[in-house]
């Protein structure tokens, strides 16, 4: 198999099924479904990769529905959610500070010349793949404005 992380994932599932822990159960099936739909629908071998970007878009999702089940005062729901996105926060790799983004983008901003905002499309090109998964796209885009200024 290409991705430790799935493997990693298929033996928490075994591992769940064990202790008969239906919650964690039930959510690691569900992304493991969710990384197999991907790769089937996009006709490739599921690698670490894939699982990251799956596992970045279910996170972005459980916490966009996290905010409106607790504006809609479903606050019972809004804590499974929040279980499985501590569950899955579990696969991702060690996340960045803001201060390494910073020096990250200082770095790149030398290498690639960057002076304009028109170079944003560049450095997040670069930038992007080294930081999935690892910290918030939308403020890694904020820093990089703020950078070619």
């Amino acid at each position: 198999m290409a991705s430790e992380l799935l493997q990693k994932i298929l033996d928490d599932i075994k591992t769940a099924m064990k202790a008969r822990d239906a919650e964690t159960l039930g959510t690691l099936r569900t992304l493991h479904s969710d990384i197999k739909n991907v790769s089937i629908n996009s006709g490739v071998e599921i690698t670490d990769e894939i699982v990251l970007d799956v596992l970045a878009k279910s996170l972005k999702q459980k916490n966009e529905a996290i905010e409106m089940l607790k504006n809609g005062g479903r606050e019972d729901k809004a804590l499974e959610e929040a279980k499985a996105v501590e569950l899955y926060q579990k696969y991702l790799p060690e996340p960045l500070s803001e201060d390494d983004v910073v020096a990250l983008i200082t770095e790149l901003k030398e290498t690639l010349q960057a002076t304009s905002p028109k170079d944003m499309g560049k450095m997040m090109k670069e930038l992007s793949p080294k930081v999935k998964g690892r910290f918030d796209s939308k403020r890694l885009s904020q820093l990089v404005q703020e950078a070619l200024r």
